[in-house]
């Protein structure tokens, strides 16, 4: 394992790396739960228990290890800044209620950030060049290292949300939903054959729908650059398909190993399609 670290930020790293010998690459970039005790005052109250994380992801897909994936886990909340926004805080969803580079709102709306504690312009440089850059360098590096050895590397950006989000979508989302930045960032044979695996499984899915693939997505993926040596998926899940909702967030092993085996099904296509 491989630490990430800045002197900024003792004593968590930016996040932990996991080295794998497979084309696989899995970036967790909103599963993380901690905040920098120098910012937790900042916070309202109710913003402490992270409502918005991307529970239990590691957990989830704690099989990687077993299929060569190499693994970035990021380690700071999402409420510090959003690894899977672009770092001049450009909305990917232009028109589309959503959250910014350095959320200053709960999902829902709500302000996160006591009155007059809200990141201004010098801080979210900061955070960028504290948290972010670090991260990305390592999602860099880990694909140049894995194409390197491979020829190719497959990035799948693991998520989840609350399966009702009104503010950000109608009704309630499918558990399974991949994106692939609408065909840009992989090729069409590798979203075919997870979309064909998505309508064997037991779960609902769709493909390109509410969500199509955040800035890693898009960043690294092929993006229509036919010579590019890496594809790139997003995986949304809706997290009633594995956990109990509020007001604990518990896992749900028996919701959650069936998804499990659905999961370790796309992620072995996602290693074994060849380039």
């Amino acid at each position: 394992m491989t630490e990430v670290s800045s002197t900024l930020l003792q004593p968590l790293p930016v996040c932990e790396v996991h080295e794998g010998d497979s084309p696989l690459v899995l970036s967790m970039p909103h599963s993380g739960t901690a905040l920098p005790p120098q910012l937790a005052g900042d916070y309202r109250p109710e913003a402490l228990a992270l409502v918005d994380t991307d529970w239990h992801i590691p957990r989830l897909y704690d099989f990687a290890g077993e299929l060569g994936a190499t693994v970035i886990k990021a380690n700071y909340s999402r409420y510090v800044i959003d690894l899977n926004r672009p770092p001049d805080g450009a909305s990917l969803y232009p028109g589309q209620a959503t959250t910014g580079l350095c959320p200053t709102t709960f999902f829902d709306g709500r302000p996160l950030y006591r009155e007059g504690c809200e990141p201004g312009d010098e801080a979210i440089a900061g955070r960028v060049e504290t948290f972010w850059r670090p991260y990305h360098e390592a999602i860099a590096a880990q694909l140049r290292r894995v194409v390197a050895a491979h020829g190719r590397a497959v990035l799948y950006d693991c998520h989840s949300i609350a399966s009702e989000v009104p503010r950000l979508f109608e009704g309630t989302l499918p558990v399974l939903n991949l994106g692939t930045a609408r065909g840009a960032s992989c090729r069409p044979e590798l979203e075919a054959a997870l979309t064909t695996q998505l309508a064997a499984s037991d779960h609902s899915h769709i493909v390109n729908g509410r969500f199509v693939g955040g800035y890693i997505t898009r960043q690294y993926g092929r993006a229509g650059r036919t010579d590019s040596a890496v594809d790139a998926v997003q995986m949304e899940i809706g997290q009633d398909g594995y956990m109990h909702r509020r007001p604990g967030y518990e896992y749900a092993p028996e919701k959650a190993d069936a998804l499990r085996t659905t999961l370790r099904e796309l992620l072995e296509t996602c290693r074994d399609v060849g380039g």
